[in-house]
C-alpha cells in the first residue's frame, strides 16, 4: 500500500512533535496500533454515570430528585469552567468576556426552562414522604453554586442589604460572616444556625473566603469596571451582564420559591423546608435585592428588584 502526501505531511508532523518532546515516535505508533476504538460509553464513563443513584426510600420519585439535582452541579460546574477562563485569561477581550457570559446565561436558561421536573414532575404526596429521609441534607448546601456568586460580582453585594453599606471597607472574612444566605438557614423559632448550615460552612467557609480573596480584580464586576475605565465598548457585555443578573438572581431563585410553594405550602401553616431553611424569606429576590451589578439598573429597576417576576409566579400557582 502507498503512503499518501496527506499522511506522509502529517508523519512528518508528528516526527517533529516527538523529536521536540526527546520521545520516540515509533513507540507511539505501536501504541496506537494495539488501541481499542474509542466508544460513546467508555468516552463519558457511562455506566459510572448511571450507577450514582442511590435512593434513601422505596419511594420511585426520589430517583427523579437525586437526577435532577445531579444535572444542576453538572451545569454549574460548566459554568465554573467559564467563570475560571474569564478570571484566568491572559490579555481578557471584551469580545472574549462577552463571550462566555454568554455560555454561562445559556446554562442557566437551560436549568430554568427545565425546572418543571422539580415543580410538577413528581408526586406531592411522594416528595413529602422521602424528603424526610434526606435532612438536613438541602440543594441550599451547592457549594458550586456559591463560588459561581462569588466570580460573578464584589463580595459586598453578597453581603446581606442592611450591612453593605457598614461593611463596605471591612475584609471579606467580615462581610462572610454577614453574606445574604446564612439567613435563609436559621431556625424560625429561634434564630439560631441550623444544622444544615452548621455542615454548610463546616466544608465550605474557608474555600469561599480563599475564593473571594482570589478574585477581587477579577470578578465580573470588577473586569467590567476595567473595561469601561479603560473606555472600550461594553454595550454588548452589559446586556450579557445583565441577563446574567436576572437569571441567577431572580428566574432561578424563583424557579425554587415555586417549587417550594407546591410541595412545601399547607394551610394552615408551612412546612418546614428539607434542612430547615427559611424559604419563604431565603427565595424571593424582593427580600434578599442580591443585585451583582447595581450600576446597570436604573434607580426604578433597582427599587423594584424581582417583584414583578414574583408576581408573576405567584399568579401563575
Amino acid at each position: 500500500m502507498s503512503i499518501s502526501p496527506e499522511i506522509e505531511k502529517r508523519l512528518t508532523l508528528l516526527q517533529e512533535k516527538y523529536d521536540a518532546m526527546g520521545q520516540d515516535m515509533i513507540s507511539y505508533l505501536d501504541g496506537l496500533l494495539h488501541a481499542d476504538f474509542l466508544t460513546y460509553w467508555d468516552y463519558i464513563h457511562l455506566d459510572t454515570l448511571l450507577s450514582l443513584q442511590s435512593p434513601k426510600t422505596p419511594f420511585p420519585d426520589e430517583e427523579i430528585f437525586i437526577m435532577y439535582h445531579q444535572i444542576t452541579e453538572l451545569y454549574f460546574k460548566l459554568a465554573l469552567h467559564e467563570c475560571n477562563q474569564i478570571a484566568n485569561a491572559e490579555n481578557l477581550t471584551a469580545a472574549f468576556f462577552t463571550a462566555r457570559i454568554g455560555r454561562i446565561n445559556r446554562y442557566f436558561e437551560a436549568l430554568t426552562h427545565s425546572f418543571e421536573i422539580m415543580v410538577d414532575g413528581m408526586e406531592k404526596e411522594q416528595f413529602l414522604q422521602f424528603r424526610m429521609s434526606l435532612l438536613p441534607a438541602s440543594g441550599f448546601q451547592s457549594g458550586q453554586y456559591r463560588m459561581i456568586e462569588i466570580h460573578a460580582t464584589d463580595f459586598i453585594n453578597l453581603v446581606i442589604a442592611d450591612q453593605r453599606e457598614a461593611l463596605g471597607s471591612q475584609p471579606i472574612e467580615s462581610q462572610f460572616e454577614q453574606i445574604y444566605w446564612k439567613y435563609g438557614a436559621t431556625e424560625l423559632s429561634t434564630g439560631k444556625k441550623t444544622l444544615t448550615l452548621n455542615q454548610f460552612e463546616k466544608k465550605y467557609a474557608k474555600t469561599f473566603i480563599e475564593l473571594g480573596k482570589s478574585v477581587v480584580n477579577t470578578n465580573f464586576n470588577a473586569l467590567l469596571q476595567q473595561f469601561q475605565y479603560k473606555g472600550e465598548s461594553t454595550k454588548a457585555l452589559e446586556d450579557e451582564l445583565r441577563q446574567l443578573d436576572v437569571n441567577v438572581n431572580v428566574n432561578w431563585p424563583l424557579c425554587h420559591y415555586k417549587s417550594a410553594v407546591r410541595y412545601l405550602n399547607r394551610d394552615p401553616e408551612d412546612i418546614k423546608a428539607t434542612g430547615g431553611t427559611n424559604w419563604q424569606k431565603y427565595l424571593p429576590p424582593r427580600f434578599q435585592r442580591r443585585i451583582f451589578y447595581p450600576s446597570l439598573w436604573s434607580a426604578e429597576q433597582l427599587e423594584n428588584w424581582g417583584k414583578a417576576w414574583v408576581e408573576k409566579v405567584i399568579s401563575e400557582l
